[in-house]
């Protein structure tokens, strides 16, 4: 890695303390940049973060978030700021239907592409011909031609026969929410990625990890990692605009408290904060391109209903919920360490309708339904209960998005672009935005003269894979 202690009179300001933010301003504050982070809000994290519900009493996350074993830059970072072993890791999927039987995914003792067969061979939620259909669908993804497709993943499906039970209980559940959209709004080589990552290329790659503490107090650490190597943290501090002074080649940074003075940006924001900002930074070249592909990004919502209950509803951790509105189940109360009590989340994916209900019509569908899975929901008394609708959880990533995704490198000097919409190769996940951090600290870093490697590699293939690239 590049040190650059002796340029510690290098300032850099990271603006949006997500973990875009937050990885690159922990890269560079490694590497021996000063560096300020900037956040407008009390706490780091962006959209994966926790915060007290004055409603619950409870500190809880805005929605629960998952890593994979392929997620190289997020573990990356982690690993950095000395949480990695708070991740809670495991290699099992269990998929329940209405009246609670279940089948469990994971992995064997066979090589990549196979280890994860047997399993599905035996899956009671899939018929003999869903099997047929996700073999052949498999196989397919694994040439290298998939991921360089312009077809849409439903187009695609359609070509490739998927059955209706495949269709709804693994391409329309797994993987549509994995990428959190309709499969007609999902680009073939996205989902691709996702089935070679998680399902093919290795049991490393496909391992889940979910945290064992809130999502804020993984980030707690952030604020002493930049402190303690000469940077700041700011918070509750809303930039407003930038203005660039040419003669000293400097950025003077305007807050609601004041100015700061840095030699280099890194913006990492979301793309409609981003763009807002624009508004208010210098006019130059490539800035109505910039907006033209922020402008063709859409949002898409993730919703969440958390409960306490009076007593057990299920000993599993985790599970998939089929043929149903509620998408995933995660048993908070044995996820993470000293909570206590009876806490389930339940998480649905990929759906404009559910976050167009009511609190009351949301919260009623998803007990009835959890019911349908764990009957003693029925006889158990519900304590509490929080309804969280993030309406921008995530941008789509329909055919054709590519071109609409920016790389790092910005129109303005000194002045460089972050966050998981920019152009990673990945969707929008934790670990794009990680990518976008890393890649946006090495473009700083190429550009005075000093390139270093950041960005952490993705794993190989494992086994047969190998053969696949």
């Amino acid at each position: 890695m590049t040190n650059l202690n002796a340029k510690t009179s290098k300032f850099v300001t990271v603006i949006g303390g997500g973990v875009a933010g937050m990885s690159a301003a922990c890269a560079l504050a490694e590497a021996g940049w000063r560096v300020q982070l900037v956040e407008r809000r009390g706490y780091l994290g962006g959209r994966a973060s926790s915060y007290p519900h004055p409603g619950a009493g409870e500190i809880i996350d805005n929605c629960q978030h998952v890593l994979f074993g392929c997620c190289t830059n997020l573990i990356g970072f982690y690993k950095r700021i000395g949480v990695a072993d708070k991740i809670n890791w495991t290699k099992e999927m269990t998929m329940i239907e209405p009246g609670g039987r279940r089948s469990l995914l994971g992995p064997s003792l066979l090589p990549a592409p196979l280890h994860g067969l047997p399993r599905m061979m035996s899956a009671h939620a899939f018929s003999f011909a869903d099997k047929v259909a996700l073999g052949r669908a498999f196989s397919a993804m694994m040439r290298p031609a998939a991921m360089k497709s312009e077809e849409s993943l439903a187009d695609w499906l359609r070509r490739h026969k998927q059955t209706p039970g495949a269709v709804n209980r693994f391409w329309r559940l797994v993987i549509a929410s994995a990428l959190n959209a309709e499969i007609d709004e999902i680009a073939l080589p996205y989902a691709a990625k996702v089935i070679r990552e998680l399902f093919l290329n290795s049991t490393e790659a496909g391992a889940m990890g979910m945290s064992r503490v809130p999502l804020s107090e993984l980030y707690s650490g952030v604020a002493q990692f930049i402190e303690s190597r000469g940077g700041s943290v700011l918070l509750n501090t809303n930039v407003e605009g930038a203005e660039w002074d040419k003669e000293s080649a400097q950025w003077w940074i305007r807050t609601r408290d004041g100015q700061i003075e840095s030699d280099f940006i890194i913006l990492a924001l979301p793309f409609e904060a981003t763009e807002k900002l624009i508004s208010n930074l210098p006019i130059c070249p490539g800035v109505d391109a910039l907006l033209a592909q922020i402008q063709r990004q859409e949002h898409w919502p993730i919703c969440s209903v958390h409960l306490w209950f009076d007593r057990e509803i299920t000993e599993l951790e985790h599970a998939v919920l089929l043929d149903r509105e509620i998408h995933w189940m995660y048993n908070q109360s044995k996820l993470q360490t000293g909570r206590g009590g009876n806490y389930i989340e339940l998480v649905v994916s990929a759906t404009r309708s559910f976050a167009a209900l009511s609190r009351e019509e949301a919260i009623t569908l998803a007990l009835k339904e959890l019911a349908e899975f764990f009957p003693i929901v029925n006889e158990a008394k519900l304590e509490k209960v929080v309804l969280i609708k993030e309406v921008r959880a995530t941008f789509g990533v329909p055919p054709g998005i590519d071109s609409s995704r920016p790389s790092p490198v910005s129109p303005w000097p000194q002045l460089f672009l972050a966050g998981d919409w920019i152009q990673t190769g990945w969707p929008s996940t934790m670990e794009s935005a990680a990518r976008s951090g890393h890649l946006a600290a090495e473009e700083l870093l190429k550009r005075i003269g000093e390139p270093g490697k950041l960005l952490i590699n993705d794993l190989r293939p494992r086994g047969l894979m190998r053969l696949f690239g």
